[in-house]
């Protein structure tokens, strides 16, 4: 079994079974991970506004929303979009984990899996979610340098050319007499 994250990551699962549901949910919190678990799209798509996730674990095959189309959702959102998506599909149903993949999930688990192997793939994806997260934080600090170092030339760029104009003024007034 892989050991539990430094802090819990907030999981949400999507999983229309309800017997599926409590047994994924049940072992992703012995994991130690913190589980909002939905049995349908809806509930689902209402909890992702609700509170910030770490990762999304949906079924593929779900009505009225399925979970290549709840991907499209995460990925259409702005808030959302760097979310991980794992989707859990039948071991024949190569096309829904194309179609997954296609919309931008992460990573597709075919039925029956391990829940080691599992586990491992979310701890992959968290451990890439925050990678993601680190890098535009630091983008973001380098920007803010970039914009800061600019001001600092152009405000350098003024006074030189200010001590310039007063040099120059200097040497007319030297040269008059």
């Amino acid at each position: 079994m892989t050991p539990a994250p430094a802090s819990p990551s907030r999981i949400l699962l999507i999983q229309p079974s309800s017997g599926a549901l409590a047994v994924i949910a049940r072992r992703l919190a012995e994991a130690g991970h913190r589980v909002v678990s939905c049995d349908a799209p809806a509930q689902a798509v209402a909890e992702l506004h609700r509170a910030s996730v770490d990762l999304v674990l949906a079924e593929i095959r779900m009505v009225p929303v399925s979970g290549v189309e709840l991907t499209r959702l995460v990925r259409d959102d702005s808030a959302l979009r760097d979310t991980p998506v794992i989707l859990i599909g039948g071991r024949s149903d190569a096309g829904g984990a194309i179609a997954g993949f296609a919309a931008g999930a992460d990573d597709v688990v075919a039925k029956p899996f391990d829940f080691d192997l599992l586990l491992a793939r979310i701890d992959r994806a968290l451990r890439r979610a925050k990678a993601v997260r680190q890098l535009k934080a630091d983008n973001a600090t380098l920007d803010a340098r970039v914009i800061e170092r600019a001001v600092q030339l152009g405000e350098t760029r003024m006074a030189l050319a200010e001590s310039e104009a007063e040099r120059r003024r200097l040497e007319r007034m030297v040269m008059r007499a």
